[in-house]
Parts: structure tokens; sequence; C-alpha cells
């Protein structure tokens, strides 16, 4: 195990993808994401790596490379951004329908227009009912595990998994992070053998994305979706094992005493993590790295009383699992806690109707709990989340009012 390093988020997972060693490499550079292929450009260029690195002339080209590659039974890796994503569209529901152990990191970015580089999770967003298992990282450390159990997942299940990490504000920022040695990742993720039958093999022909007519297709469509479904206790059996393998690396304990997870105030079972109050009338959803800044705004309420005595407890949900979508592990969370105002904060909008993530946590509690849910939109284009707007949600979650508010403007 390497020790902590003080390194750039895409550096970090660059190192990490190097350890992990696919076998092709191919994207084209799209800001924020580029420096991670840069990296990994620079490592093959120093005799570091052994991969193929194919440099493309498109996104969907890069795509299309590592579709191309996977479909031959090797480990293959690229990584995107905004409307780079969005070019390789066609070539994602490609990848899931044939149900390709494929990797992708998308450096998640606002979608034009207007023209605008910052992060936001749109992009993502336009793509998450392609088939793919959607995993949101906090932290530096949080995407080097994603990407690990990523693969882990991908290859035992033959689906593919995009791990999304904020654009700039993780990827191009400095936090202290441990990456796993080759040796060590090896001993959790073996080489890749892929299952005979699943892959293309001139001793062993099969074919690979068929035309399905309407006697098939809706059996082929219900089976990716029953197995996306079927991934939830996998996600979590793998996370167990990650930190079983990794414990240095495993989520920090809090201080608080307490006999179970949920009195010491934080939960953490690789689908979702819980932190807060075990009695928390107010409990905020969110995912990715506006979560650190919930954190401190609930850690800062402990201190002083504040909302805490005035409003009951408050607790951030945050999902590391968007796709498969974790409903019953929300549905518990909140009812063990009590919750009686969910406030649900994100960095994308369905234009026209609500955000993505409060209309799937909006419909998975409907009837299960007696809590309002409100909605809030914060961050798009890279506008910086502060404590202050955070206080202000907690504050409007409690109250009457819509419920959608973009906040910050």
């Amino acid at each position: 195990m390497s020790k902590p390093q003080i390194l750039e988020g895409s550096r970090a997972i660059a190192l990490t993808i190097k350890n992990i060693k696919p076998s092709v490499v191919s994207a084209y550079p799209i800001t924020p994401q580029t420096h991670i292929v840069e990296d990994l450009a620079h490592f093959k260029a120093d005799g570091e790596a052994d991969y193929e690195y194919v440099r493309a002339e498109s996104e969907f080209a890069a795509a299309s490379i590592i579709l191309g590659a996977s479909a031959t039974g090797v480990r293959v890796y690229s990584s995107t951004s905004s409307q780079g994503l969005l070019l390789m569209t066609e070539v994602i529901f490609n990848i899931a329908g044939m149900r390709l152990p494929v990797v992708i990191t998308c450096a998640n970015r606002a979608v034009s227009a207007p023209i605008n580089i910052w992060n936001d999770a749109q992009d993502v967003m336009t793509i998450r009912d392609a088939g793919w298992i959607l995993l949101f990282a906090e932290n530096h450390q949080e995407a080097v595990t994603q990407h690990i159990l990523a693969y882990k997942i991908a290859e035992k299940l033959n689906l593919p998994v995009i791990v999304n990490v904020d654009g700039f504000v993780l990827t191009h920022s400095y936090e202290e992070v441990s990456i796993p040695s080759e040796k060590d990742i090896k001993k959790f993720l073996p080489d890749y053998q892929p299952k005979n039958g699943t892959y293309l093999d001139p001793a062993n022909p099969r074919t690979l994305g068929a035309f399905a007519t309407p006697a098939d297709y809706m059996e082929i469509r219900q089976e990716l979706h029953d197995d996306l479904i079927s991934a939830l206790p996998v996600i979590k059996d793998e996370y167990e094992k990650y930190n079983k393998a990794f414990p240095s690396l495993t989520h920090p304990v809090s201080a608080r005493g307490g006999s179970t997870p949920l009195e010491r105030g934080i939960i953490d079972n690789g689908l979702l993590e819980y932190y807060g109050s075990p009695r928390a009338k107010t409990v905020i959803v969110a995912m990715g790295s506006v979560v650190g800044t919930i954190k401190e705004v609930i850690d800062e309420k402990k201190s002083s009383g504040g909302i805490f005595s005035a409003g009951g407890g408050i607790g951030v949900l945050k999902l590391k699992t968007f796709r498969p979508f974790p409903a019953e592990e929300i549905i518990k969370i909140l009812k063990d806690v009590g919750a009686k105002n969910v406030a649900v904060a994100e960095k994308a909008v369905s234009l026209g109707y609500a955000g993505p993530l409060y209309l799937e946590v909006k419909a998975a509690v409907q009837g299960k709990i007696n809590a309002n849910v409100k909605n809030f939109i914060v961050g798009l284009g890279g506008r910086d989340v502060t404590r202050e707007m955070i206080r202000s949600i907690i504050a409007k979650a409690v109250g009457k009012g819509g419920e959608v508010e973009f906040v910050g403007k």
C-alpha cells in the first residue's frame, strides 16, 4: 500500500487505472478529464505501463474502440465529460446492450448551450437510462475506491460502470489520497478472465449485438433491467470485501458512542452513506462532492446547537450508487432516523419538471414514509455551493413552499 500523498484528483485516478492494468485505453481529450488520459499517455510513453493506448479522433471513436477491444475479452478504460459523453451516447447504449464490462470515468461537466466547461451532473443524467451502473464519488479517496470496485463489479456481472467525479472540484483539486499498489489491487481484482462464450473468439464463434425482432427485444431489455437490480447486493458485498482488503482506506469511524452504526451517526455500505444525527427530522439527500460541504454544516450544527436544537437532528444521505437505484436502502434509513423533511439537493435538472434525483427519491418514498420531500437545484455550471446555501436549504426544507427551488441565484 502506498503512503498517503497529496495528489490532484485526475492524477490519483490515472495512477489507480495504471495499477488496475487495463489492456486497452482509448480516449479523446475534453476538459476537465484531459489530465487523466494525459497521465495515462505519459505512463505508456515512459515505459511504466504496457496497455495499448489509442488516441481516438473523437469520443464516438474512443467509445467504439474500447467496445471492440472489450468484445475480444480484455480489460479496457476510457474517460470523458459533458458533450464528449453525449457524443458517445449511441455506443454507450450498445456497450450495455452487449453486456461488456467496460469502465469509464465521467468528469461531470455542464452541457451547452450556453457554453460552460464547469461542473454539474447534467451530462451523465442524460444517459442514466442506458443500462450502466452509475457510481458517484465525494472525494479523491472514494474515486480511487470506486474505480477498483467498478472493475470488480463489471467483470463479475458483465455490466458496464461509469465512475462519476465532479469536474474541477475533484479532477483539478489536491487532497491527501492513498493509491493501492498493483500487487494489492491484484489480490482484490485478479487478472480479467472472461467466461467462454462471453467474448469474440474464432475458436468459439458467437454473435454480439445481434438483430432482435419484437419477439425477443423486450425479454432482452428486461433481462438487462433485472440484472441491474440484482447488482445491488453485489455492490454491497464487494464494498465489504474491499474494506477488508484495504482496511487503512475504510471510512473513518465516528467518535460518537453507540452500539449500532446508526447510533454512532454513520452508515456506509457501498450503495449509500448516512452521516449525521441518529434521530434526524431533516435529511439532505445528495451525491458527489457537495456532500463534503453538507457534512461541514452538519458538524458546525453539532457544536453550536442552532438548527439541531430548533428543528431536531440533521443528517445527509449520500448516494454512491444512482443506478441501480437503492430505493429500499433509502426508505429504511429515512424511516430509521424518523425523517420528517427530505431535501434533495442536486446539480442537475430535468428541464420542464424537476431534478432527476428528486424524481427518483420522491417515487421511492411515496406512501412509504410520512415526510415532506423538496427539491433544491444547486451548483449548475460550476456555481459554488456554499455553507450558507446549505443552511438555507435546511431551513426551507422544514417550511411550506414549492417543491422545486433553484438555490444560489
